[in-house]
């Protein structure tokens, strides 16, 4: 059985971008960071309907060892779950051209450019999200779930949290960021995960009850 060749030296240059990596059989490649942040496996991106994009400009943090296998990579986006086995980098590396080539056919298909926003860029009409509500939120919010156009200013899940708080009045207590998850497209969310036209968010409770409503404000005889 012919063993896969393995890093011998791994290197990030910061200024350029460029995570460079020797391997044992005497290939070298210059992999850039926002190749590597795209090609993530990581479920958060795989799961999703359309390509990463914005990421022009994305870093590397950190680099950590993964056992004597992988090495999982810190973005300065926020993404951190991506884990690149030595197999995955060597392939990364050999077919950079192929699959780079590819990344942009996908966004060509899919009517983005690499910069190009994704929710807040689409037009009002292909805007629209469905939100669903789990467990108390159902009954508190009088529907189990319900087709949205947010504004273009929201993007993220955390962006559309903080949307979905102001626009539900008195019931937006009921949705802060540590009371609930939220998954996309039936993946759990980070707060920084992107939102695309057509997906499927749902928000669930963290707990079975739930939290008591803010005190309303006191007010003195000179107000009323």
């Amino acid at each position: 059985m012919t063993e896969h060749p393995i890093p011998t030296e791994i290197s990030l240059h910061r200024k350029s971008r460029l995570l460079n990596i020797s391997f044992s059989d005497g290939k070298t490649f210059s992999l850039p960071c926002e190749y590597l942040r795209v090609h993530s496996h990581a479920a958060e991106v795989t799961s999703r309907r359309t390509p990463e994009t914005g990421k022009e400009q994305v870093n590397i943090d950190r680099i950590e060892p993964q056992g004597s296998y992988a090495i999982r990579i810190a973005f300065d986006d926020g993404h951190d779950t991506g884990i690149y086995s030595w197999e995955t980098l060597y392939d990364l590396g050999v077919n950079q051209d192929q699959y780079w080539q590819a990344y942009l056919d996908r966004l060509t298909e899919a009517g983005y450019s690499r910069s190009g926003q994704r929710l807040a860029s689409a037009p009002d009409a292909e805007r629209k999200i469905r939100v669903m509500y789990f467990n108390y939120l159902a009954s508190k919010m009088r529907k189990e779930s319900e087709e949205l156009t947010p504004p273009p200013s929201v993007e993220t899940v955390e962006q559309l949290l903080a949307w979905l708080r102001r626009v539900k009045g008195e019931r937006g207590y009921l949705l802060t960021d540590e009371t609930v998850r939220v998954t996309v497209n039936k993946q759990f969310a980070e707060p920084f995960t992107k939102l695309d036209p057509g997906d499927e968010v749902a928000i669930v409770p963290n707990s079975p009850n739930p939290p008591p409503p803010p005190p309303q404000p006191t007010r003195s005889g000179d107000d009323w």
